[in-house]
């Protein structure tokens, strides 16, 4: 990474500068390591021959991969420049946006910057989706939810979308082997508490009238102190948005190892029972350490979660308690009206269990659709105590009257009897 021979020095200390704050930023140095090596360049008889990274690499603080990284990164930085922020390093990168790490100047903190690629920024409709994304984070203000910033668009013609930093892995990559995650499972103590914090958060959303859409283990963030937070609205949407709904009919907006049956269905009237499915279905992951349907294709998945029936979460892992497995049954009901009538009831469902109480609203072992059907095609039956054999006759009036009639007649003969002998 050695400097322009014909660059002015003002630009090769500037670029150097650059380096020092961004591999401080990502911790691969200290800033006594870089003060170091910059009095290294000073002491040399001709300071633009080696640059800070070169030195950085001479004297082992970083590696030479760390030194390519750094320079594309820079480079990337050049060639999107975003005002206010100072671009550190790459996050992550999708299908429809690159996330970086960067540093908002007026209040020298770090944030996380969604960028648009320059492909789709020609797109209304993606840019329109782009922007209903940042609107939609700053109408939420929950501990739970990554904090929306800024949002906007770069002189350069990109768009951007600044939020809070979040310094965690995803649900999705803890579950990963090395060296991405963790390569684990979630006991269910902490599946628990991870699904509280969603279900608040989600909660805090539906009052708003704001469904989520894509609620999954890549959406959720971890901390190392055991906080989650939501993230990603891009296909969030306000349940009342009817031109919305009838745009997107027919089509199936979300993730299909989550998404809930009548999101496949493309319905247009989805609200807030989508995000308990899709809730459910990433506790069912959490704690089985595979997601609740799986197939060869996207469509095949999807039409398990339209006709397959759900195995029970505590019957792929035995160790699960009862009440864990009975939420999760009630969330990932295919019929909506079957699931949680309100956020707020799972939520309490999941703070009983974490306490080791049974759930009060989940009832998995009597389904109310089921006692309807028996209502409507059944017999009733009343049970009695078994009558002693030929008790029918003592209760009929014919059998009574002739009893009676014989014990009169046997009253008179006894009369008679008696009379007879006194003569």
């Amino acid at each position: 990474m050695a400097n322009d021979d014909n660059a002015p020095t003002g630009i090769t200390a500037s670029l150097d500068t650059e380096v020092g704050k961004a591999v401080v930023d990502m911790g691969l140095a200290t800033r006594t390591e870089i003060e170091f090596c910059r009095e290294q360049q000073k002491q040399s008889s001709d300071p633009n021959q080696r640059s800070l990274a070169d030195l950085l690499v001479d004297h082992q603080f970083i590696t030479t991969n760390q030194a390519k990284r750094i320079r594309k990164n820079l480079e990337e930085r050049k060639s999107s420049q975003i005002p206010g922020y100072q671009l550190i390093s790459k996050l992550g990168k999708g299908a429809m946006a690159t996330v970086y790490k960067a540093r908002q100047m007026s209040l020298d903190r770090i944030v996380a910057v969604k960028v648009l690629p320059k492909k789709l920024s020609d797109n209304p409709e993606f840019v329109d989706r782009f922007y209903k994304e940042g609107k939609a984070a700053a109408r939420l203000s929950h501990n739970n939810i990554v904090q929306a910033i800024d949002v906007g668009c770069a002189p350069d013609g990109y768009h951007y979308f600044v939020m809070e930093y979040v310094e965690g892995l995803t649900l999705y990559d803890i579950m990963q082997p090395p060296p991405v995650g963790e390569g684990r499972n979630f006991a269910e103590a902490e599946a628990l508490d991870v699904t509280i914090q969603m279900a608040d958060a989600l909660a805090h959303a539906h009052l708003r009238n704001l469904i989520h859409r894509d609620v999954k283990p890549k959406n959720i963030l971890l901390t190392k102190e055991g906080v989650a937070k939501l993230t990603d609205l891009g296909l969030a949407r306000a349940m009342d948005d009817k031109e919305a709904a009838e745009t997107e009919a027919g089509k199936a907006y979300g993730t299909p190892y989550y998404i809930s049956p009548e999101q496949i269905r493309g319905d247009v009237d989805i609200d807030f029972r989508a995000d308990i499915y899709s809730l459910g279905a990433t506790m069912y992951h959490l704690v089985t350490g595979k997601p609740p349907f799986d197939g060869e294709t996207p469509s095949a998945v999807m039409h398990k979660h339209l006709k397959q029936p759900l195995t029970p979460a505590d019957h792929v892992n035995t160790a699960l308690s009862a009440g864990v497995g009975e939420i999760i049954d009630v969330a990932m009901a295919k019929n909506r009206d079957d699931r949680y009538q309100s956020t707020e009831d799972m939520l309490e469902d999941l703070q009983a269990v974490r306490r080791g109480e049974p759930p009060t609203h989940a009832r998995r072992g009597v389904h109310l659709d089921g006692l309807e059907k028996l209502e409507e095609t059944g017999k009733t039956v009343d049970i009695a105590p078994t009558p002693a054999p030929n008790a029918a006759l003592w209760t009929n009036p014919l059998m009574l009257g002739a009893l009676g009639l014989a014990g009169a007649s046997l009253l008179v003969n006894l009369i008679l009897f008696i009379l007879y002998v006194k003569k």
